[in-house]
């Protein structure tokens, strides 16, 4: 069976059978030990009112209306349904709740307890039957003799009043629907009830796994933009949310691999195109014309030799976005040994952080190098260790400057201001290396304008990061 929902669901209705099945077990258990136990007391009561009421009755040879007015009150005392017959069988007299019961017995769960008194009339007691009927005992016909009743002394008889109907005795259950079968229809329809219930619930959550599934099966077929829609609030919901935060970021990093590939392709036929020509043109050059070809190439080598080394980098930051190593670095010591190599004058407190000091190495030298590059003039580093906020890191130069609506696309991959493009070194990837390396250590950077003129770029790393 391949399909998860039928799976379920007939876990579910075997479990339920078993439930129902073993509640129905205990339950009947109970009842029937109710039952013995009631009946029980019953025969007991009985016995006790047939001595009391042997005790009280007029003797046999009084008048037949003296008996029944005593019957009848006696009957009215205990409140039971009660019937007298003479020793020849013949009824001297029945209160009326037992004639009105007499007439409808087939419609009641009831017994009629014969007692012999001494002087050999027959006291028969109604009552509610608690036993089910011994195997072979009728209801339509008189029961089987020796039928469980007060012992000995007061055994229940098996006899028919002459000219009169024939009497019910004790174990003897009328037609009507028993409470075994009524429990057994109960259970059975409470199990059918829930057996339909639950089939569309556990069909609608299967059907959503289902379409998570074909979604993923989508995705891995190469549909990056297949999404798989969020229904309700439980594990699914959650599931189909991860699995489309998770497609969106591999959809981002595939977008972006193609894009590094396309640009680094792109920026890669310069220098080769140059080493190309640089190569044929040595075997008919002067002297001095190879010596400035050869430094020509090392430059076009270096180029390449830098251009390979940023996209490496690049592609391992967003393979691996959280920092491998943590240490404690120093940021003033180095600002220093960085500010050294651009001749960039350095101002502020000691501040250190925890972080991965070769990343924060290269990104505070792609800064510097590129304020060197484009903005010339005086270049400035400013520490300032903001406690709770953490620190934050200026790198500052007095040239043009970025212009307002290109200041958040300098840090995309391979973006190069226009008029840029043919300067010497960098390739676009210098500044999308720096926010990076920022991000990977949970800060953030951006490009503004000082009021002094020039462009100024702010590193800003969270208190977390503090060492």
């Amino acid at each position: 069976m391949r399909s998860l929902y039928l799976r379920i669901w007939l876990t579910v209705i075997v479990t339920l059978a078993l439930f129902a099945g073993a509640s129905g077990w205990l339950v009947q258990r109970h009842l029937d030990q109710e039952r013995v136990r009631n009946q029980a007391v019953i025969n007991e009561r009985i016995a006790a009112w047939g001595d009391l009421i042997q005790r009280s009755l007029p003797a046999a040879a009084a008048p037949p209306d003296v008996q029944a007015e005593a019957l009848k009150d006696w009957s009215q005392r205990l409140r039971v349904p009660m019937a007298l017959q003479d020793e020849q069988g013949h009824r001297i007299a029945a209160s009326d709740s037992f004639v009105r019961r007499e007439g409808d017995k087939q419609l009641m769960h009831v017994a009629i307890y014969q007692i012999k008194l001494d002087d050999g009339r027959s006291l028969f007691v109604m009552r509610p039957n608690m036993l089910k009927p011994p195997p072979g005992n009728d209801p339509s016909g008189p029961p089987d003799e020796d039928i469980g009743g007060f012992g000995t002394e007061h055994h229940p008889q098996v006899s028919e009043a002459r000219g009169a109907p024939p009497f019910w005795f004790a174990g003897v259950v009328p037609r009507g629907v028993s409470p075994g079968l009524s429990l057994l229809a109960l259970v059975v329809v409470l199990f059918l009830a829930i057996a339909v219930g639950a089939y569309p619930f556990i069909r609608r959550l299967t059907r959503r796994l289902e379409t998570l599934k074909r979604g993923v099966e989508a995705f891995g077929q190469g549909a990056l933009d297949r999404r798989v829609p969020v229904e309700g609030r439980d594990e699914v919901a959650t599931l189909a949310t991860s699995f489309n935060l998770a497609a969106e970021r591999v959809e981002a990093l595939v977008r972006s691999h193609k894009s590094l590939l396309a640009n680094a392709s792109h920026e890669l036929r310069s220098p080769l195109a140059r080493l190309k020509m640089a190569t044929s043109m040595l075997a008919d050059s002067s002297p001095e014309q190879r010596e400035h070809l050869r430094s020509e190439i090392n430059t076009d080598i270096a180029e390449l030799d830098g251009l390979v080394d940023e996209v490496l980098l690049a592609s391992r930051l967003e393979a691996a976005p959280e920092p491998d190593h943590l240490e404690s670095v120093d940021l003033l010591a180095l600002a220093v040994e960085e500010g050294a190599r651009v001749d960039a004058s350095v101002d502020g407190a000691g501040a250190s952080v925890r972080g991965e000091e070769r990343l924060l190495r290269r990104a505070l030298r792609n800064l510097l190098e590129n304020a060197r590059r484009y903005g010339g003039g005086e270049i400035r580093v400013d520490l300032e260790d903001k406690a709770a906020a953490g620190v934050e890191i200026r790198v500052t130069d007095n040239g043009p400057g970025v212009p307002e609506a290109f200041r958040e696309r300098i840090f995309e991959p391979f973006f190069r201001l226009p008029g840029h493009a043919e300067r010497a070194g960098g390739v676009g990837l210098g500044l999308a290396l720096v926010r990076q390396i920022v991000e990977r250590h949970h800060g953030r950077i951006r490009c503004v304008r000082p009021p002094e003129g020039g462009g100024c770029f702010v590193i800003n790393l969270p208190a977390a990061a503090r060492a």
